[in-house]
């Protein structure tokens, strides 16, 4: 049965959700190429750095929700730049004040400033006490299947482990354990962080993941609205691969017409 684009959603937490791109919204020259890269994406979650980003809490600055209304776009504010468990826990609380009891947030805490690299046992304390305070918590971690599992026990609703080192742009370098984590899991599994271009994007989604978060792969790009738009159509096209199902490899060739059946044999 062939799905329709309409048809194929995936649900996180209580939330449902037709596009399956997750687009960050830091590192642009100006708020107006935010605004474009975000529309051209197709992206209905966007992720905002709260101790980087004005939510409301810098009455002087340029507010990110000005240009990115939450009545259009659903908003996951996220803990980066966090090292340690209390820091996440403190930067999400403050996030859910900003934005009215918001309850989704993304928790990332890192173990140090050169690899930005999840800091496991953090990640673990900051979520259980996340959720045990009622946060719907997608979780950025590692790609280590024993602590994907760990987590989604924990409650959060969604793991999101790194396809490579926060933006390096290498794309999935591992992508067997992933796969792994997938076999396991009961709850949406998203590539987060090594996204470099759109092929990377397409192969995520032809792994079966629910979605893929990037922002440096468009951000970083010579022309970030067109990129936007060309990982918008990378991600489609590898959803629809995956749910189409690929030819098995072989090691030997087999013709695109049979030898059966010819005329004049």
């Amino acid at each position: 049965m062939t799905l329709s684009a309409s048809s194929d959603t995936w649900t996180l937490g209580t939330r449902t959700f037709k596009s399956r791109l997750l687009l960050g919204t830091g590192k642009y020259k100006t708020m107006e190429q935010t605004r474009l890269a975000v529309e051209a994406s197709g992206a209905e979650i966007i992720t905002a750095a709260v101790r980087r980003v004005n939510l409301g809490q810098h009455g002087s600055q340029d507010n990110l929700l000005d240009i990115l209304p939450p009545d259009r776009y659903t908003l996951l504010p996220n803990t980066a730049g966090c090292y340690s468990a209390e820091e996440a826990i403190r930067t999400s609380r403050l996030a859910r004040e900003l934005l009215d009891g918001h309850n989704l947030i993304k928790l990332e805490v890192l173990g140090d400033e050169h690899t930005l690299y999840p800091h496991v046992t953090e990640t673990l304390k900051a979520a259980e006490t996340l959720v045990r305070e009622g946060f719907e918590v997608m979780v950025y971690t590692s790609d280590d299947p024993i602590v994907a599992r760990r987590l989604e026990d924990l409650g959060c609703v969604a793991i999101m482990p790194l396809g490579s080192l926060i933006g390096s742009g290498l794309g999935i370098v591992n992508p067997y354990n992933i796969q792994i984590i997938l076999q396991q899991a009961s709850i949406p599994v998203l590539v987060d962080a090594g996204v470099g271009t759109a092929s990377d994007a397409c192969l995520a989604m032809e792994l079966g993941v629910a979605g893929v978060l990037m922002n440096t792969a468009v951000a970083h790009a010579h022309e970030p609205v067109r990129m936007a738009n060309a990982m918008r159509h990378a991600v489609i096209a590898g959803r629809d691969a995956f749910l189409a199902g690929r030819m098995p490899k072989r090691v030997l060739a087999e013709a695109s017409s049979p030898q059966q059946g010819r005329i004049g044999s």
